[in-house]
């Protein structure tokens, strides 16, 4: 295939293609640009002045000898490597890493080195595959920094995957002639590269700006789902986190916990210090929360001093996470560096199994809370019931009616079931 579209691309002129790519990568560098201005992430303007430093070096290349003063030979390439390594720190920095800027700049650096000293070969074929070797090299670290990137599925990371992949081993292809024993390339291949190029500056940004709208979507989604205050879920993400994770669980039928939490007394913090250093305990207990579960637990705010949260595991479980988040908020309260406020929570925690609506364990939850409060508050109150679903109820009740038809003696032998 590649053979027939080189011997198609023998009747192009090669200046015009590179006139034609150096044309396109200029216009998408002031399109990614202008979308920079609109959206101000800052990956995009990397991305955006990336592409204008390659279509520059590639009006350089075009003009050669003519500028005057002239321009050494090697400047040009010098600044598309320059403009490669700048793509890829982009990249980067679209998934919140810090620029390399040795690294960013290694490859130009190792070109001019290349030309300039006079051991290294200077022939036309070791120029192209060095080349190549830069250019796939940046391409490679491109995809393995998209790779790296673990909230969006495979599904949705491929396309930004599977393009720099393909350009990258499009480019190491000199390198495999090379070992073939092949001097140098036609002049249809080089038209190959020429619309390859094209393709791919194209390409490229186009998934940029998808991945940009698509982040900006999520920024909004998740200023709507957070409470401003404390930074967790508000009533509306809560509820829709919280349905995913028992989604998730009923596949396997792990039993999932709810945590009711309450701050104690906190009508008389705010009378007493007043509503700024209430909120001050608001946002102490969110991080306190927050880092006292697991990265996959699901907590919010759902009003007032009223927190909650949704965990998979047994009530035995759940009830050492509780009594972790109670200790670690009670000495994180009056400790150095906090609002020094005596402050403590109470806990309240339901169990059932994932096909239970969230609703009726939070109403159970919320139940034992208030007898958590009834009894002396700063602590942590189960409810002993697993909660189940209505087919789960139905043949509950079954087997408890054949227990209660047994004979006497046999119901020493037989265990009780406990709900």
């Amino acid at each position: 295939m590649f053979a027939r579209l080189a011997e198609a691309s023998t009747s192009l002129d090669i200046g015009t293609l590179f006139v034609i790519a150096t044309c396109v990568t200029a216009l998408l560098g002031l399109f990614l640009l202008f979308a920079w201005m609109q959206d101000r992430i800052q990956a995009l303007a990397w991305w955006g002045l990336a592409y204008l430093i390659g279509g520059f070096s590639g009006v350089l290349w075009q003009l050669g000898g003519a500028i005057s003063p002239p321009v050494p030979s090697w400047m040009p390439d010098v600044l598309l490597f320059i403009a490669v390594g700048m793509i890829w720190s982009a990249a980067r920095l679209f998934h919140g890493r810090q620029v390399r800027w040795g690294a960013m700049c290694f490859g130009a650096t190792v070109w001019a080195a290349s030309c300039i000293v006079p051991a290294v070969p200077h022939s036309p074929a070791a120029r192209i595959m060095l080349s190549s070797v830069i250019v796939a090299t940046y391409t490679f670290l491109i995809a393995a920094e998209l790779w790296r990137e673990r909230r969006k599925s495979l599904i949705r990371r491929w396309p930004a995957l599977f393009v720099p992949m393909l350009h990258g081993a499009i480019f190491l292809f000199p390198v495999a002639l090379a070992s073939l024993g092949v001097k140098s390339l036609t002049t249809g291949w080089i038209a190959v590269f020429a619309i390859e190029v094209v393709l791919y500056v194209v390409g490229a940004a186009f998934i940029l700006l998808v991945l940009a709208k698509d982040r900006a979507v999520n920024r909004y989604k998740a200023a709507a789902e957070t409470d401003p205050l404390t930074a967790l879920l508000n009533r509306r993400g809560f509820f829709t986190a919280g349905a995913a994770l028992m989604a998730g669980n009923k596949s396997s039928k792990t039993p999932v916990s709810v945590l009711a939490f309450d701050l104690d007394h906190f009508k008389s913090i705010n009378d007493r210090y007043g509503h700024k250093s209430g909120d001050a305990v608001l946002g102490l207990f969110a991080r306190v929360a927050r880092s006292s579960l697991r990265a996959d637990d699901v907590v919010g705010r759902i009003g007032g001093e009223e927190f909650v949260a949704i965990i998979s595991g047994t009530l035995a479980e759940a009830c050492i996470a509780a009594e972790r988040v109670r200790a670690a908020f009670e000495r994180a309260a009056v400790a150095p560096g906090t609002p020094q406020i005596p402050a403590t929570v109470s806990i309240g925690v339901a169990c059932g199994m994932p096909d239970v609506s969230i609703d009726v364990l939070i109403a159970r939850a919320d139940a034992v809370l208030y007898r958590a409060k009834a009894n002396g508050r700063n602590r942590v109150e189960p409810d002993d019931a697993m909660i189940l679903s209505g087919a789960e109820r139905l043949l509950d009740c079954r087997a408890q009616m054949k227990l209660a038809a047994l004979p006497a003696a046999s119901t020493l032998t037989v265990p009780i079931l406990v709900r």
